[in-house]
């Protein structure tokens, strides 16, 4: 079983949100972060830049579309505080830890899939009390290839020592997450939390599953098993 992180069982875009509001006085520029932040990610995974240079640069070119032109050491600032302020604003999605004691219990092996910092989503994972239940954590930067490239599936499942036709992943972003998983040849599960609407029903073509609630995994997995003919969960 494969998750990924920030979002699915970790609410961090209410925590990070919420630290770039306090650091900069409105709550109307969270588009305009994720943008430049997923445009300065990608510079990771293809290894033009590390993660604290990328930090830096991201924050500086943010605030420069807010038109405040920051040295080096004031974007590094900037960043250091509005990373605080996240951080103590992290929380677990209240269906997440009987979930994960479920498959814990049931013997089914973990990992976490993220295009995120290893360093960082290490730290946040043992911090919340999630590293427990971890076996493998697979990292953008360090397999060298982010989701939904199949890499980093095919990396988690060689992990995990089994073949992606038995691994299931779930994540809160259905091309990102379900649907790059479901190309890698594994089981895709969009977490749909808040009943985002597949307009163009590219989940239903695909084949991707479609979960509310991490409340669901058991009877999924259960069901999975039957399907492969494998005997279920103890």
């Amino acid at each position: 079983m494969c998750f990924d992180i920030d979002d699915t069982l970790i609410d961090f875009t209410s925590a990070s949100r919420d630290a770039l509001a306090t650091m900069i006085g409105r709550d109307d520029m969270w588009p305009l972060w994720e943008c430049v932040t997923e445009a300065h990610v990608a510079m990771v995974v293809t290894g033009e830049l590390d993660y604290p240079t990328m930090h830096r640069k991201r924050t500086k070119a943010f605030l420069a579309e807010l038109g405040r032109h920051v040295s080096d050491h004031d974007a590094a600032r900037f960043e250091r505080s509005r990373a605080a302020e996240m951080r103590s604003g992290f929380r677990l999605f209240d269906d997440v830890l009987p979930c994960l004691d479920w498959l814990r219990t049931a013997g089914v092996s973990i990992a976490a899939v993220t295009n995120a910092s290893g360093s960082h989503q290490r730290a946040k994972l043992d911090a919340l009390g999630l590293g427990r239940f971890i076996d493998h954590v697979t990292i953008a930067g360090e397999v060298g290839a982010a989701k939904p490239d199949p890499m980093i599936f095919h990396s988690a499942c060689a992990a995990l020592d089994c073949e992606p036709s038995q691994a299931l992943h779930i994540g809160d972003r259905l091309h990102t997450d379900a649907i790059g998983a479901q190309s890698a040849g594994m089981r895709g599960v969009w977490l749909n939390r808040d009943g985002q609407q597949d307009t163009e029903g590219v989940a239903e073509e695909s084949g991707v599953l479609r979960l509310a609630s991490l409340a669901d995994i058991p009877e999924l997995v259960v069901c999975e098993f039957a399907q492969l003919g494998a005997p279920p969960p103890r």
